[in-house]
């Protein structure tokens, strides 16, 4: 799908900065979205089904496995047997690609050992595009842990550790790319700001996904099929382009401090 070039939402003063960006990246910018989960959006979100992302995971990706309940998307992991894999997991996708801005959702983590929760922006090989992504991972090799981390012109190794409480609760997570410059948020607060290395650049997808492993037992842990079923449960996501500001009340954008791109 060719993504358009969308200059809404920008004042004049934000696109008079955005006009010295690299044209890919301003042409790739997408629209703001605030989606609660009513219902699940199918010309937003694709589900992923039928495949796995290698040999590395241990759960076939499975439209069953994606619902919504109650104004929540619940991606879930269950020891349902599909394909050549044990157990069936979720993904979803959006069919839009989107460029600099702020990122954010609000979710409930489950933690369990050789399982990741995440939601991450990725280009790469599947749509012939240099490997760029940017990572917000919920794993607990040890005990619960978020890794943040991006990757870009084949490096990787940006990754930073942050513990987590497993208690079970909603809360809000976020992060803001623009040029030269990324920070996470969670619950409003800053937990990393990284600039001064190079970083993603070019237009990317958003994901949400819930998945395990028996091979990447190194980073986090193997998997105990009893531990399932497994839940991530996300109440709402949005999407606010670079130069756009507070655009729904829940985002980090509305905050007061916030040094908005």
């Amino acid at each position: 799908m060719k993504t358009k070039c969308v200059r809404a939402f920008f004042s004049a003063s934000a696109l008079v900065g955005l006009l010295s960006w690299p044209y890919g990246a301003l042409c790739q910018q997408g629209t703001a979205f605030f989606d609660d989960f009513e219902m699940l959006d199918q010309g937003r979100w694709y589900v992923s089904s039928g495949w796995a992302n290698g040999d590395h995971q241990s759960c076939l990706w499975h439209r069953d496995r994606v619902s919504v309940d109650g104004g929540v998307l619940l991606l879930s992991l269950t020891a349902d047997a599909r394909g050549d894999r044990d157990l069936s997991c979720a993904e979803v996708q959006t069919r839009d690609r989107l460029g600099y801005g702020t990122f954010e959702a609000r979710m409930k983590v489950p933690y369990a050992r050789g399982m990741n929760a995440n939601m991450f922006t990725f280009i790469g090989s599947p749509q012939d595009r240099p490997h760029n992504e940017i990572d917000f991972e919920f794993i607990a090799p040890q005990g619960p842990v978020l890794q943040t981390n991006f990757h870009f012109g084949g490096d990787s190794a940006h990754t930073e550790l942050h513990p987590r409480p497993d208690d079970g609760a909603f809360h809000d997570y976020a992060f803001i790319w623009e040029p030269g410059r990324l920070r996470w948020y969670i619950d409003g607060t800053l937990i990393r700001d990284q600039q001064g290395v190079a970083l993603p650049d070019e237009a990317q997808k958003l994901y949400l996904s819930l998945w395990s492993t028996d091979r990447l037992v190194a980073w986090m842990g193997r998997f105990d099929p009893a531990s399932a079923p497994q839940v991530l449960a996300i109440d709402w996501v949005g999407f606010t382009p670079a130069g756009s500001g507070c655009a729904f009340e829940q985002s980090v954008l509305c905050q007061a401090g916030i040094d908005v791109p």
